[in-house]
């Protein structure tokens, strides 16, 4: 089974490399994203395997098909990226990896909280330039506060598991509630009652077009003012020009994101010596109220162990034909 994977990174040819040793196909690894431009590069092969930022949409699709493309393997749990009708249409299967370590993001859900409430980022810049100061690091105590989840499919459930080990009190909204979280002693709520309530909101539900900017000059009008704001989902459920208009006017006092509406252009590469050119997100990073990571809170060894396995255990399926367990439809 030939396979080219796009946009691979060290640490992928490394993971695959070494769990292909269980089934020995054929893998070819570049750094290119997939796009219209690059999708040609996938001639001869039989499945193309792709990242959150690659764009498989109905142009590259058609290319993809042109080429002999029948499978793509999707290496996240997220698939909107994928036009999964034109994909149908053109008899191209599509799987992905719909759990790989719910437990990876939620800990990151909550070093961002922990990090931009006590300030250890800044804490830790002053100390090393002798500063030991105080003053601008004061925070607060996460016992006693409310957090609202927004989704509570296994990430949501694992990061409430963890605040309610900090002794914080749980608000969650889902489409669909499970006998399960209320068990943990999560306490489901409208929309508008998360917002009115929590003194943190923080976002683990897929990007649909119901889900597109729920984040929004409305719903932050909802919230407490003052309130953090924390997202390692998708960028795209927050509008970023309604929540940088609200860290200005003290409405959301903390953000911390781990993921960015226009991050194609920006996330993996290393852009160090270069001009960024995306405005509106220099204007966040100018907030010294705002914590921003590149798309790291799925990165463990753990996780990355179990995408490396699903993956090509997905491609063993399409091959031996028959039901695909993880195909998205």
């Amino acid at each position: 089974m030939k396979t080219l994977f796009f946009s691979a990174k060290p640490y992928d040819r490394d993971f695959f490399t070494r769990q292909n040793q269980n089934h020995n196909f054929q893998l070819e690894f570049i750094d290119e994203p997939l796009n219209h431009h690059t999708a040609v590069l996938a001639q001869g092969y039989d499945a193309v395997c792709i990242f959150v930022n690659d764009s498989a949409d109905a142009e590259v699709l058609d290319i993809l098909a042109q080429q002999g493309v029948k499978l793509i393997a999707l290496r996240s749990a997220g698939y909107n990226h994928v036009d999964l009708s034109k994909a149908k249409e053109l008899g191209i299967k599509v799987v992905r990896v719909p759990a790989y370590s719910p437990y990876s993001v939620a800990e990151h859900t909550i070093a961002l909280i922990l990090t931009i409430n006590r300030k250890t980022h800044r804490a830790y810049n002053r100390v090393r330039e002798g500063n030991f100061a105080l003053n601008g690091l004061m925070g607060f105590d996460l016992k006693g506060k409310t957090v609202g989840l927004i989704g509570l499919g296994k990430i949501g459930i694992a990061t409430a598991k963890i605040l309610l080990g900090f002794g914080c009190r749980v608000l969650g909204f889902d489409v669909e509630k499970s006998e399960e979280v209320e068990k943990l002693g999560v306490e489901y709520a409208g929309l508008d009652e998360l917002y009115a309530q929590s003194d943190i909101v923080s976002l683990h539900c897929p990007l649909t077009p119901q889900t597109y900017h729920i984040i929004h000059t409305d719903s932050i009008g909802k919230m407490k003012k003052g309130v953090m704001l924390i997202n390692t989902s998708r960028g795209a459920l927050v509008d970023t020009q309604a929540v940088i208009q609200a860290l200005k006017s003290g409405q959301i006092k903390y953000l911390g994101i781990d993921v960015y509406e226009e991050e194609a252009d920006l996330f993996f590469e290393d852009l160090s010596d270069k001009v960024i050119q995306d405005d509106v997100f220099m204007r966040l990073l100018s907030f010294n109220n705002v914590l921003i990571t590149g798309h790291q809170a799925f990165f463990t060894e753990d996780a990355m162990l179990e995408i490396s396995k699903v993956t090509l255990s997905n491609i063993s399926s399409f091959i031996k034909g028959g039901e695909l367990e993880n195909e998205v439809h």
